[in-house]
C-alpha cells in the first residue's frame, strides 16, 4: 500500500487504545473497521456498502483451522453492524463454486449455494455482494458508496478523469465498467487485479469503489486515504466551477418551512395510494441549490446512478414544477393531486417495458422522493427513519451528480466508459458529464429477485406502523398510557401537553419502545385555537400529517371556600372541556382533508355526564356537551374521519385533575379514615378502592384501561364505530342511560 500522507477532507478515526484489545480477535476488528467506515455519509450510505475479512477459524467438529469470509450481512449496516451482523462462509467451498458457474443468464442460482457454503452454524444471510469480497486475493476488502467516488463513477469522463487522478496522486486504481455485482463481475474484478499487479482499488463504473489491505488497518486507511484524494481531486474542479447544475432559476423561499407545512398532507395523501407513508423535510443549502437549479427537471428525469441509491429512491424521483412568483399554495396543491396520477402511470410503463415473466410483482407506484423548487426535498417511507434515509440517499445522489457536472470537460464521449460494448452504450442516458444507468439496469436492480427476497425478510409491520399519532394531554395519566400505547403499536407519536416537561419526559419513553425518531413533544395549550393549531403544525411537520388525534386533557375546578365556582371557573372549564375539543377539531380538519385519508379522533368524556350530582356542575356538563359534540364531529367530519369518545368512571391513579388535597378533601367528604403521613399514592389507592366498590366489577379504572379503550376506537378494529361514546367504568349502574 503506498504510504498515506495528510488526510484533509474527511477523519482518521482508528483508536489505537480501541483496537488494540482486539488484536487476535479478527472479527471484533472487523466490525471495529466496519463502524468507523459507517460513521460518516460521506464515506457510505445507510445500510449501504460491504466490508470483509479473510480469517481463520477452528472448525466446529474437526477443530482443524478453515479458511473462512466474514462478509457483511445482507440488508445490514456498517455503522451499527455487531460480530453477529456477518456472514461465515468456508473460502474452499466459494471458491469451488466457480466449477458450478454456468454464465451471466443463469447468475441468481449462484446465490442458492451461498447457504451452502455457511462455515459451522452461521446462518446469516449472505450478500449478492459475497463472491466481489472472495475472489479478491486480499485479506481485508472494503466496498463503499463515497459520493466523490461515485461522480468520478457516473461521469461521461469518468475513466479519463481516473487516469488523470491516478496520475496526479500517484495512485494505482483501476476503471472497471457497469455490471451487476454478481458472479460475473466477481470473476471480471479478480482477473483484472491479476493483470494489474500492484492495484491498490477498484472504480465500478457508475457504482462505486472497492479498496483492500492485508491488515484491518491498512485496509482502513487505504480506503478513507483513497476516497479523501477523490474528494480533493472533485473540489479542486468544483472550486473552478461558476454555478452548479446550469446555475439557479428558483431562489429557496423565505417562509419554506411553512409552505412545506402547508402542503406536506396533500403530498402524503397523494404519495399514499399503496399505503400510508410518514415525510421527512430537507431544506439544506445541497437540497435548495438542486431543486431551484435550471438542470434539475432533467438530471431528476435521470435518476440516480448507484444502485443503493434507487433502491431507496425509486428509479426517479418526481420534479414538481412551481412557480412560486406567480402561483399561490392552492395551485401548488391541485398540481400535486393531478400530476401525482402521470408520475403513477409512468412508473408503471417502465415496470411493464423490463418485467418478464418471473419478475417480482410491482410494489408501489408512487414516488419516494419529490423535489419542490423553491422548498428542496420532500422523502417518504414506511416510518421516519426509512423517509430520512430516504431523502438522505437522494442528497448523496444530488453530491454525484454535482461532481459530476464539476468535471465536465466539454468533450463528447462515445461509447461511455461506463458500458462494456458500444452497443450496450446507447442505452446508457446521459445529461451533460453525469451518466444515469440504463432504465434496464435499474429495473433488474430494483426488481431482483435477490433484493425481493430481502423485502420478504422483513418483520411484519405492527398495527399503528404508517400512522401519525396527536396526543393531547399525554404528559400523564391516561394520556401517557395512550401514548405510550401507540408507540408499542408502532405508531408516531406526538406527545402535547400544557405541561412541556411532562410531554418531552412520556415522548423519550415511547421512543424507548420503538425509536427516538418516532416521538417527539410540544406545548398546548387546549384554551387556545392559536396554541393548537401550532401543535398540529409541529405534528405535520414533524411527520407530514396526522392520523389519529387523542385528547384526554381536561379541568375540575375546585369550588372556593363558599363551596361555589366564579364566574372565571365556570367559564374556563368550558372554554377547556367543549370549545378546546371543538377547537382542536377545527384545527385539524384541513390536515385530514389534504390527506384524504381514513383518520380517527377519540375524545376522553366521563361517567359524570349522566350522573347528576351536587359540586361538580360545571364538570358535568362540560362533559355532558362533550358527548353531544362528539356525534356532532362525527357527522361534520364524515366519512374519512371517525370521531369516537371514552367515558371513564373517575380515574385517580396517575391524574393530575387528583393532586393530593383533593385527593384528601374526597376522604373527607366519604368519611374515609387516613393519616397526614400516608402518601399520596397511598392516599390515591384508598380512593381508588372506593370508588372501584361503587361499581359492578369492584375493581378501580386504572389509566391503562381507558387506553385500551382509546387505542381500540383509533385502530381499524373499530372501523364501523363512529360517532359513540364507550363506558370505561367498571359497570357503574349509576351512569346507565335511561
Amino acid at each position: 500500500m503506498p504510504e498515506v500522507k495528510e488526510i484533509t477532507h474527511l477523519k482518521d478515526l482508528w483508536d489505537e487504545g480501541k483496537a488494540q484489545p482486539l488484536v487476535g480477535k479478527q472479527l471484533a476488528l472487523l466490525r471495529y473497521r466496519s463502524n468507523l467506515l459507517g460513521a460518516d455519509l460521506r464515506i457510505t450510505n445507510f445500510g449501504g456498502g460491504n466490508t470483509s475479512s479473510k480469517i481463520e477459524l477452528p472448525d466446529p467438529l474437526t477443530s482443524r483451522p478453515v479458511r473462512v469470509l466474514a462478509v457483511k450481512g445482507s440488508g445490514g449496516d456498517l455503522g451499527s453492524i455487531t460480530e453477529s451482523g456477518f456472514a461465515l462462509l468456508d473460502l474452499d467451498r466459494l471458491e469451488h463454486l466457480k466449477e458450478l458457474y454456468r454464465g451471466e443468464r443463469f447468475e441468481d442460482e449462484m446465490v442458492r449455494y451461498y447457504p451452502l457454503c455457511a462455515f459451522g452454524e452461521n446462518r446469516v444471510a449472505a450478500s449478492i455482494d459475497t463472491p466481489l469480497h472472495a475472489f479478491l486475493p486480499f485479506s481485508h476488502v472494503d466496498h463503499l458508496h463515497p459520493d466523490w467516488a461515485i461522480a468520478l463513477a457516473a461521469s461521461a469522463n469518468g475513466k479519463r478523469k481516473l487516469e488523470q487522478f491516478n496520475k496526479e496522486f500517484a495512485r494505482k486504481i483501476l476503471w472497471i465498467p457497469w455490471q451487476r455485482p454478481g458472479f460475473a463481475l466477481a470473476l471480471g474484478m479478480e482477473r483484472a487485479v491479476k493483470e494489474n499487479p500492484g492495484a491498490e482499488g477498484l472504480l465500478l463504473g457508475g457504482h462505486g469503489l472497492f479498496t483492500w489491505g492485508m491488515s484491518q488497518r491498512e485496509c482502513y486507511l487505504n480506503s478513507i486515504h483513497t476516497i479523501d484524494q477523490m474528494g480533493e481531486f472533485i473540489l479542486r474542479h468544483q472550486a473552478k466551477q461558476d454555478r452548479r447544475f446550469g446555475g439557479i432559476e428558483s431562489s429557496p423561499l423565505q417562509d419554506r418551512n411553512r409552505i412545506a407545512t402547508q402542503i406536506l398532507p396533500t403530498l402524503r395523501g397523494a404519495v399514499s395510494s399503496n399505503g400510508r407513508v410518514v415525510a421527512h423535510y430537507a431544506d439544506s443549502d445541497d437540497a435548495l441549490t438542486f431543486a431551484g437549479s435550471k438542470w434539475a427537471k432533467e438530471l431528476a428525469s435521470l435518476g440516480t446512478s448507484c444502485p443503493d441509491h434507487f433502491l431507496r429512491t425509486r428509479v426517479c424521483p418526481w420534479f414538481l414544477s412551481w412557480d412560486h412568483a406567480r402561483e399561490d399554495i392552492q395551485v401548488l396543491k391541485r398540481r400535486i393531486r393531478d400530476e401525482v396520477v402521470h408520475y403513477r402511470a409512468a412508473y408503471k410503463r417502465y415496470y411493464e417495458e423490463w418485467a418478464t415473466g418471473d419478475s417480482p410483482k410491482l410494489r408501489d407506484s408512487n414516488p419516494s422522493v419529490v423535489v419542490v423548487p423553491g422548498l428542496g426535498l420532500f422523502g417518504f417511507g414506511k416510518n421516519k427513519r426509512e423517509a430520512r434515509i430516504t431523502t438522505e440517499f437522494f442528497i448523496n445522489a444530488i453530491h454525484v451528480m454535482a461532481g459530476a457536472n464539476a468535471l465536465e470537460d466539454g468533450k463528447v464521449y462515445d461509447p461511455l466508459p461506463q458500458a462494456q460494448t458500444a452497443e450496450q452504450s446507447k442505452q446508457f442516458t446521459q445529461f451533460h458529464n453525469y451518466v444515469a444507468l440504463p432504465r434496464s439496469e435499474a429495473f433488474r436492480i430494483e426488481y431482483w429477485a435477490l433484493e425481493e427476497a430481502k423485502l420478504q425478510r422483513m418483520p411484519a409491520e405492527a398495527e399503528f406502523s404508517r400512522k401519525i399519532a396527536l396526543v393531547i394531554g399525554g404528559a400523564s395519566g391516561i394520556g401517557r398510557e395512550a401514548a405510550l400505547l401507540l408507540g408499542r403499536r408502532g405508531a408516531h407519536v406526538v406527545v402535547a401537553d400544557f405541561d412541556h416537561r411532562g410531554a418531552d419526559k412520556v415522548a423519550d419513553e415511547v421512543g424507548t419502545l420503538s425509536s427516538s425518531e418516532f416521538a417527539a413533544a410540544t406545548a398546548v395549550d387546549l384554551s387556545s385555537s392559536e396554541s393548537l393549531s401550532e401543535a398540529v403544525q409541529f405534528t405535520v411537520a414533524k411527520f407530514g400529517g396526522i392520523d389519529v388525534v387523542v385528547n384526554t386533557a381536561a379541568i375540575y375546578p375546585v369550588p372556593g371556600a363558599g363551596g361555589e365556582l366564579s364566574d372565571q371557573q365556570w367559564a374556563k372549564t368550558f372554554l377547556v372541556n367543549v370549545t378546546g375539543n371543538y377547537h382542536l377539531a377545527q384545527q385539524t380538519e384541513w390536515v385530514f382533508r389534504d390527506q384524504s385519508l381514513p383518520a380517527t379522533m377519540v375524545l376522553t368524556s366521563s361517567a359524570n355526564a349522566v350522573v347528576p350530582k351536587t359540586g361538580s356542575e360545571a364538570y358535568d356538563l362540560s362533559k355532558t356537551a362533550l358527548n353531544h359534540l362528539i356525534r356532532e364531529l362525527a357527522i361534520k367530519l364524515s366519512p374519512h374521519v371517525r370521531v369516537n369518545g371514552i367515558a371513564p368512571a373517575t380515574v385517580v391513579a396517575g391524574s393530575t385533575m387528583f393532586p393530593r388535597d383533593r385527593v384528601m378533601q374526597s376522604l373527607q367528604k366519604y368519611k374515609i379514615p387516613f393519616l397526614q403521613t400516608e402518601t399520596t399514592e397511598e392516599l390515591r389507592t384508598k380512593l381508588a378502592d372506593f370508588y372501584a366498590r361503587r361499581t359492578l366489577t369492584k375493581r378501580p379504572i386504572l389509566p391503562q384501561d381507558c387506553a385500551q379503550a382509546i387505542v381500540w376506537l383509533a385502530g381499524d378494529q373499530s372501523g364501523k364505530t363512529t360517532g359513540h361514546v364507550i363506558p370505561v367504568d367498571g359497570g357503574l349502574f349509576e351512569a346507565y342511560l335511561r
